[in-house]
């Protein structure tokens, strides 16, 4: 999943527009958005300008960091507030190797996605962000750790736990794992520090 800070790939299509207004209307500088996001501010720059597809985790963290959803990020209207989500193949948009479909309303305070994620992903990347998180494993097998404890997980089984304890997934599986993922969204100045190697605040 991860690519060198200065590769080039195909653009997220309308992504990198809305990055970057979404930024402004906070106000917030590049370098302060980046720092929030764990990221520099010349790769914050390159996925503003297209010059760089952002993964899922990318976008889930800029989505906090703006107090709004990816498929708002990815452009995808669905009516506000609208209770119900009609299922469809999942897939329906990716990011860097991550497959999701939207599977709750928006407007919500919470984010509700069904997610594929692909063998091996998030090895070294570890999350730390306010709020709280919450998935289902529908297919595959997944590890989950949270602090030092590693947790391995089969269809049926499901993690919610505090988002600022120190996490990170990976499918074990070489076709990927399937989930229901749901995140609280928040923006917080919290959210500001990178805490080390392979350690971000998202």
């Amino acid at each position: 999943m991860n690519h060198p800070e200065g590769a080039v790939t195909d653009e997220v299509p309308g992504v990198a527009p809305r990055l970057r207004d979404l930024r402004r209307d906070r106000g917030l500088t590049l370098e302060t958005a980046a720092g929030r996001a764990g990221l520099s501010p010349a790769h914050l720059s390159r996925l503003e300008t297209g010059r760089r597809q952002p993964s899922l985790p990318m976008l889930l963290g800029l989505a906090r960091i703006y107090g709004t959803t990816v498929s708002a990020l990815l452009g995808e209207v669905a009516p506000e507030r609208d209770a119900i989500v009609r299922g469809g193949p999942l897939g329906a948009s990716e990011a860097d190797g991550w497959r999701y479909r939207q599977a709750g309303g928006s407007g919500r305070a919470m984010q509700a996605l069904r997610v594929r994620v692909p063998y091996g992903t998030e090895g070294d990347l570890v999350r730390v962000h306010p709020g709280e998180e919450w998935l289902y494993v529908l297919e595959g097998r997944l590890r989950v750790a949270l602090g030092e404890t590693l947790h391995d997980l089969g269809p049926g089984d499901s993690a919610h736990f505090d988002s600022l304890t120190p996490h990170r997934i990976a499918s074990l599986d070489r076709s990927g794992a399937q989930l229901l993922f749901v995140h609280t969204l928040l923006q917080s100045s919290a959210a500001e520090l990178c805490l080390g190697n392979g350690i971000h605040r998202l």
